[in-house]
């Protein structure tokens, strides 16, 4: 197993989940507006122990197997201050999926957190595509998916902790992804 490095943006620090990071998780973590269009494996009650438990005995283990990769998001300027979390995943139509705290989003961070970890993605993994499936009504994730780039390949039937809607796939490839960064770089 790869270490997974710490990244940085101009505002934030991305650190590698650990299992020191479940209590700010569980802080976070449950609230409506953040868990409503995610998968509905997400228990829902969040549970009291729920953060410790999907560290410990998911993220962890699927880090530890090279499946997936997980970061904590921290403010550059305070470093102890999480405000959400973004991940890669080696499956197939899912390879990338995030939160953000109420208070912490509609600032931009995410669209930060998502440029070096796309980078990650294509550059350092060496991935041709990266697919994001996400709730057809999840306006605020398909805005960060539009500034990418990225298009939409289908849609299809999905579960999500507010129940059953449809789920939409954006897509995009190493080459498009290529292509922008050098075309930002031009402007």
């Amino acid at each position: 197993m790869e270490t997974i490095p710490t990244l940085q943006t101009r505002r934030l620090i991305l650190t590698p989940v650990q299992l020191a990071d479940a209590p700010a998780i569980q802080q976070l973590f449950p609230h409506w507006e953040v868990v409503c269009y995610l998968d509905s494996r997400v228990p829902w009650p969040y549970p009291a122990d729920g953060a410790l438990t999907y560290v410990r005995d998911h993220a962890l283990p699927a880090i530890a197997a090279g499946r997936e990769w997980h970061w904590m998001i921290r403010i550059a300027e305070d470093a102890a201050q999480c405000i959400g979390s973004i991940s890669l995943y080696d499956q197939p139509g899912n390879n990338r999926g995030f939160w953000l705290a109420p208070q912490w989003q509609r600032k931009g961070y995410m669209r930060e957190a998502c440029e070096v970890i796309n980078a990650y993605w294509f550059e350092t993994l060496g991935r041709p595509v990266m697919q994001v499936p996400k709730a057809m009504g999840n306006h605020a994730s398909r805005k960060v998916s539009e500034h990418e780039g990225m298009r939409m390949i289908a849609t299809q039937q999905g579960e999500f902790v507010c129940g059953s809607l449809l789920k939409e796939v954006w897509e995009m490839t190493r080459e498009a992804w290529l292509e922008k960064k050098a075309a930002s770089r031009t402007n």
